[in-house]
């Protein structure tokens, strides 16, 4: 079998490797589809705490080739089934309080172990998701980034009915868009890239904030609009979607007076903040990391929506292809959403 393995800065080499066995518990998945994510552009540009080299690729869909010997499943040969990519330790703080997506010994396929960017992968029982009926399996691998958006919008508790504010309309933030206005709430959506809000609306969003990155957030006609959407109080929930410091910052002005804010743009940056803001307006600062085991939901919110989530993929490449995977990924000169990579064998729906 074929693996694509990222041995340096942006480089990456194919390899021939012996065709893995399944062992008890364990099944043999013939990938299908992969799609790339910020996270996979940080470790191929070496700029993430991956050490190099490293088979990527955490978000993957595949069909069961095989499986281990005296494994007791409801598993057959020939299934689709999508990976839930995220192995926790079960015994650290965050472990024992049932916040493993915050595992203190977190490992994920293809960020800190070989992953998905490989023709065949033996993966747990236990890591495998069945994909419903009426989503098709070239956007399946959507699901692991659409149950990390999940996770930012659970954690800021959302009200059916409520005003939601999301900063950021890169694919997380626009998946938290989607599965806010899934629950009936009402969002505003804020980018600096005039062609990533008018995605948003796309994907639920009521109105869209052109930010402007040199000047003052919100501006004046922004507040109006904000006041409006509100009744003057400020959205009760923000997503920070970006990573941005200022864009945290902004955050915390914005939110209603005990609102809450989730930050899901992950940066090490450092964000400088007045002290007297959080307990003045007394509010909730949360952060989202990963999700508690969301794929179901996530292919459930997914096959609610599956012509406003494959639209999410705006470009697509073969297995041999990688380094322009990589390339459009980064590119400046045009929208980019998510990016999949087709392997060999892998049929389209």
């Amino acid at each position: 079998m074929r693996a694509a393995r990222t041995v340096a800065k942006e480089t990456i080499e194919f390899e021939e490797l012996p065709s893995p066995t399944a062992g008890e518990g364990e099944a043999l998945v013939r990938v299908q589809h992969v799609t790339l994510c910020g996270t996979d552009l940080h470790i191929w540009e070496d700029d993430y705490a991956t050490e190099l080299p490293i088979i990527q690729g955490h978000e993957f869909v595949g069909r069961i080739e095989s499986i281990g010997a005296r494994s007791d499943t409801d598993w057959k040969v020939g299934d689709v089934v999508a990976v839930s990519p995220m192995i926790y330790c079960g015994t650290c703080y965050a472990c024992r309080s049932g916040r493993y997506n915050a595992c203190r010994d977190m490992s994920v396929y293809g960020c800190y172990e070989d992953g998905g960017l490989v023709e065949q992968m033996v993966i747990p029982l236990s890591r495998l998701r069945r994909i419903p009926d009426g989503v098709p399996v070239d956007i399946a691998s959507l699901c692991e980034p659409t149950s990390i958006a999940m996770q930012a919008v659970r954690r800021g508790r959302p009200v059916a009915g409520e005003r939601a504010l999301v900063l950021g309309c890169g694919p997380i933030g626009l998946l938290a868009t989607l599965c806010l206005t899934d629950l009936g709430v009402e969002v505003i959506a804020a980018d600096t890239v005039p062609d990533r809000t008018i995605f948003a609306k796309r994907f639920g969003a009521l109105e869209t904030l052109l930010v402007d990155p040199g000047a003052a957030f919100p501006s004046t006609e922004q507040q109006q609009l904000l006041d409006s959407f509100t009744d003057g109080d400020g959205p009760s929930l923000v997503i920070e979607a970006t990573g941005m410091p200022d864009s945290l910052l902004n955050a915390l002005h914005v939110v209603a007076n005990a609102g809450r804010v989730v930050t899901a743009g992950i940066s090490v940056r450092a964000a400088t903040l007045p002290m007297n803001l959080l307990p003045t307006k007394e509010l909730d600062l949360l952060g989202s990391r990963n999700s508690l085991d969301l794929i179901d939901d996530s292919l459930r919110l997914i096959g609610r929506h599956v012509d406003t989530v494959s639209s999410l993929v705006t470009h697509r490449f073969g297995f041999e292809d990688l380094s322009s995977a990589f390339e459009t990924l980064r590119s400046c000169d045009e929208f980019v959403g998510k990016v999949a990579i087709d392997l060999p064998e892998a049929p389209r729906c």
